[in-house]
């Protein structure tokens, strides 16, 4: 099953035309045969989000994502989208197959400035950040880097950029215009849960040269990069992944059952 399902409180989820208008908020995640990661934190940041723009009020909110988990197939592997539409302030499930999943990844080295408006929250800006994958396909990878105007590693359009310096795992600045990643928080838990140190640091892409780097989202969980196209100053070199097979068979392991109809 495929489309867009439109909200109302009295008549729940109905095929239909919506009302238009652009997207305010959106969120999306795996489901896997009625499985999912980290469902209840998708919905908090999706909540959050809708309150930050002044939509619904929490009541209709949490009444829309029963209604929406309770309408997700439990068979199959789908990648649903949840949104918040301007103007009318319509809620909305886009329910679609997942794409084929990844284990690995290969950049762009050229970094991209950051197109988006509103960097800490999903929605506004992902015909901008469509575009910059566009460029990158045309530079023969699968994604690009944002960066800002000095040159630092921001994130990528669809995923969150980490990377390990020896023993030590590594992310972009809290206060760096960064969305807030459900999946990255889950690695990043898991490691002060086992004591590996996590900091967080400033590095251009050059400075990325010769390290493991993973992107990591909600759909493909970790990808490592195994190869760089393009980049000024010089190439920039894939690491082996050393850590990332580890990593990828625990997240793999936490995907939870939908709660029940």
């Amino acid at each position: 099953m495929e489309g867009l399902l439109t909200w109302t409180p009295r008549g729940g989820l109905t095929a239909g035309p919506a009302d238009g208008g652009r997207l305010l908020v959106a969120d999306s995640w795996l489901v896997r045969d009625g499985r999912v990661r980290g469902l209840g934190r998708h919905r908090e940041r999706f909540l959050r989000a809708c309150g930050e723009c002044d939509g619904p009020p929490l009541r209709r909110l949490l009444e829309f994502w029963q209604d929406m988990t309770a309408a997700l197939p439990r068979t199959g592997e789908l990648f649903p989208r949840v949104e918040l539409a301007a103007g009318s302030g319509e809620l909305r499930l886009l329910l679609r197959h997942a794409p084929p999943l990844g284990s690995e990844i290969r950049l762009w080295a050229t970094g991209q400035s950051d197109p988006r408006t509103l960097p800490r929250r999903k929605g506004p800006d992902l015909d901008a950040l469509a575009r910059v994958r566009r460029r990158a396909a045309g530079a023969g990878a699968e994604e690009a880097v944002l960066v800002t105007p000095s040159g630092v590693v921001l994130e990528a359009p669809t995923a969150s950029v980490l990377w390990w310096e020896d023993d030590t795992l590594c992310l972009p600045e809290p206060r760096l215009p960064v969305l807030p990643g459900v999946t990255t928080g889950l690695i990043q838990e898991r490691a002060l849960r086992h004591g590996v140190r996590v900091a967080h640091r400033e590095r251009t892409v050059a400075e990325l040269d010769g390290r493991e780097v993973w992107l990591v989202n909600a759909l493909h969980g970790i990808r490592p990069v195994t190869g760089w196209t393009g980049g000024q100053g010089g190439p920039v070199r894939a690491a082996a992944a050393v850590h990332a097979p580890e990593w990828r068979e625990w997240l793999d392991g936490i995907m939870e059952p939908l709660p029940e109809k």
